[in-house]
């Protein structure tokens, strides 16, 4: 694979292992940024957790809107 190239997940259950990931990353700098009391990466980390979020828990779910395209 090129440099380039993006990688994109096959179905949705593969998307959400993907965001669930990224919901795991978030935890563990939380936990750092916690120790440290650096509000603003705590902050950040707010902000991306709901976007983040916001992707796994969309109505309808991401397999319907692609089926219905």
């Amino acid at each position: 694979m090129k440099v380039s190239d993006t990688y994109m997940p096959i179905n949705e259950k593969e998307y959400n292992g993907n965001l669930f990931d990224q919901l795991s990353l978030l935890e563990e700098i939380e936990r750092v940024a916690k120790r440290t009391n650096d509000t603003e990466v705590l902050e950040e980390i707010e902000f991306k957790r709901k976007q983040i979020e916001r992707k796994l828990y969309q109505q309808p779910p991401l397999t319907s809107v692609i089926n219905n395209s």
